[in-house]
């Protein structure tokens, strides 16, 4: 390879790198909307009828994808299929709870407290996957875990179900991520998204036509918001982890907290206070050395950073 071709590589490289990076900021700042519209919706309307609805458009999308890539049939066709219905099940209770906590905790907390995430992650990672995890990175969970106390200290965020809701859904959500690193080594992603489509379109409209209540115009439009905003923000982030490495987005993604604490007080004349927002930032801190940690060790894989619904 000449020199001039090095550089014309690395030039390449490095524009999409840049251009994954953009991409990952957008699809937060969309996420951003749709959960500041959603929580606006779980106020007039049941959780559960405004979960079944946002993923009558994840559910299109995500079928709308695999069957681009070969016929649907083929794509159900697993080497793990119970794994892939119980990371149906798990995805689908982390959005129900995540819906539960956005009716009654300020948006910023709530975004904050779902930093914790990536923590629990290397937790469960230990028993499910066998991972070894050294001091180093149990402190930095350890260090996570305390931020997150200081956000639900006495006189701090009410420790009301919200938060046992909110803390609930980074524990499934945890669970999927590390159950998609597992079936990640045994099936394609058009696999997997296809399991989490028709075992998350089936569960949610199950339980949803049972909470359904007529909806107004303004009801209407805004679940319409919330069902192009959920498709467009996963388009901009499968663009974008095509571009780039997960472990390289994903630091990116913690935009999501100032985003939330922006939309909270615009939308909802609410401002997290000095103390929490401490707080938020050693649960973010620590959540980065998780990351910088398992890069260099090199077993953090793209399909199994892909945010999907319940964390953004």
């Amino acid at each position: 390879m000449s020199s001039e071709t090095a550089r014309t590589g690395g030039a390449a490289a490095g524009d999409n790198v840049s251009a994954g990076i953009t991409l990952v900021l957008i699809s937060v700042v969309v996420f951003g909307i749709q959960d500041a519209f959603s929580k606006l919706l779980v106020q007039d309307y049941s959780p559960f009828q405004i979960a079944m609805m946002r993923y009558w458009g994840f559910a299109a999308f995500s079928l709308y994808l695999v069957v681009r890539k070969g016929p649907l049939r083929q794509a159900f066709a697993s080497r793990a299929p119970l794994w892939q219905i119980l990371r149906g099940v798990l995805l689908v209770a982390d959005i129900w709870l995540f819906a539960l906590a956005l009716k009654t905790v300020p948006l910023a907390e709530l975004q904050a407290i779902s930093l914790v995430y990536p923590l629990l992650v290397t937790l469960f990672a230990i028993p499910l996957l066998g991972e070894k995890v050294g001091p180093f990175r149990l402190g930095a969970v350890v260090v996570g875990f305390l931020g997150a106390m200081i956000i639900v200290r006495p006189g701090g965020l009410p420790l009301d179900m919200g938060v046992v809701y909110a803390i609930a859904s980074c524990s499934f959500y945890a669970i999927y991520i590390v159950l998609t690193r597992k079936v990640g080594k045994l099936d394609s992603t058009a696999t997997s998204m296809a399991y989490t489509g028709v075992v998350g379109l089936v569960m949610t409209t199950a339980v949803g036509v049972f909470h359904w209540a007529p909806m107004d115009g303004r009801g209407l439009a805004m679940v319409a918001v919330v069902m192009i905003t959920t498709c467009a923000a996963h388009g901009l982030m499968i663009k974008a982890l095509s571009l780039a490495p997960a472990s390289v987005l994903q630091p990116f993604s913690y935009f999501s907290l100032p985003w939330a604490i922006f939309l909270s007080y615009v939308i909802f004349s609410h401002l997290i206070d000095p103390v929490s927002l401490i707080g938020a930032a050693v649960i973010a801190a620590a959540g980065l050395v998780v990351m910088a940690r398992e890069r260099l060790r090199g077993s953090v894989s793209a399909g199994a950073e892909t945010p999907l619904p319940g964390k953004e």
